[in-house]
This record gives structure tokens, sequence and C-alpha cells, in this order.
């Protein structure tokens, strides 16, 4: 097969797999613990926002809802796990994927949680690393526990994935 297609595929798989995961782990925060988790749909305005030129906003909640916003977040999410697991792929490179360890993966999801500290909770009014929530500690605590099982999620996407592509 096409080695962009091989690759491709694997970070589809792999990013789909780390996704479900942290998605998981968001729904037991909820359930077990009263924890909330994020509403994609604020995630849906906040890039619905973007097509007219507004990247930041004071408070996402209070911005004008946009058509669709929910689906638009839920497809960025898993779209940007994707995108995450490509970018783990071409970091680590093929003998990661070809014996995939445990450490790279979690050690690269711990460091995709720049992406909510300093480009997501500031567009959406929280502040750099949550700090204009009520508790931002405790907000930053839940995004590093997340974002460590988004890279447990990509070891056990690889995990599929070699297997799946071994089949």
């Amino acid at each position: 097969m096409n080695p962009i297609i091989t690759f491709l595929l694997h970070s589809l798989l792999i990013g789909i797999v780390a996704t479900l995961l942290m998605d998981g782990w968001a729904l037991l925060l909820k359930r077990v613990f009263g924890v909330p988790s994020l509403d994609y749909a604020l995630v849906g305005r906040w890039i619905g926002h973007m097509r007219h030129g507004r990247f930041r906003h004071q408070a996402i909640g209070k911005a004008a809802p946009v058509v669709g916003e929910r689906a638009l977040g839920w497809i960025a999410h898993y779209l940007i796990g994707i995108g995450f697991a490509a970018a783990l792929l071409v970091l680590s490179g093929p003998d990661w994927l070809s014996r995939p360890g445990p450490l790279p993966a979690l050690l690269f999801g711990l460091v995709t949680v720049a992406l909510p500290y300093l480009v997501m909770q500031p567009a959406l009014g929280l502040g750099i690393a949550a700090s204009r929530t009520p508790a931002p500690g405790k907000a930053r605590v839940k995004s590093l526990a997340t974002h460590l099982v988004f890279g447990f999620g990509l070891y056990i996407g690889a995990l599929v994935s070699v297997a799946v592509s071994a089949g």
C-alpha cells in the first residue's frame, strides 16, 4: 500500500482511539465524580466565529450561537486528535509504530496540553491555563490528566493500529 495512505490510516485509527479514550475519561469524571466536561458546542461556536475574523472572546458562552456549533465542535475535537496522532507518528518515526511503547505517547499527550492552555482557553475567555476560571488549579490538573489519558490512548491506538494492519 502507498506509504502516505498507510500513514493517514494509522493516524486516523490512532487519533480516533485516543480521542474516544479521552472522551470516556471525561464521561467517567462526569458520571462518577460530577466533574463537568467541556461543552464542544462552545468549541464549535469559537470556530464558527473565526470565519468573521473573531478569534478571541471575553466569554464564549455569551457569544452569539453558530448554526451547527455542536457538530462543528465535535468534528474539530476528533480532527485535532487525528492531527495529534499524525504529529506523534512524524516525531517518533516509523520505528515507534513498529514497536509502540507507552513513554513517547504519554509524553506527547502531556505536551498537547499546551494547545488548550495557550490557545483554546485564552481564546474562549478563560485566560492562559484557565487563569480566569473560578478554580484555575483544578482546571489545570483536569487538563493535564485528560491529556495524559489522551497520551495513553495514543499508545493503545498504536497497538490497535499495528494489530489491524498485521491483520
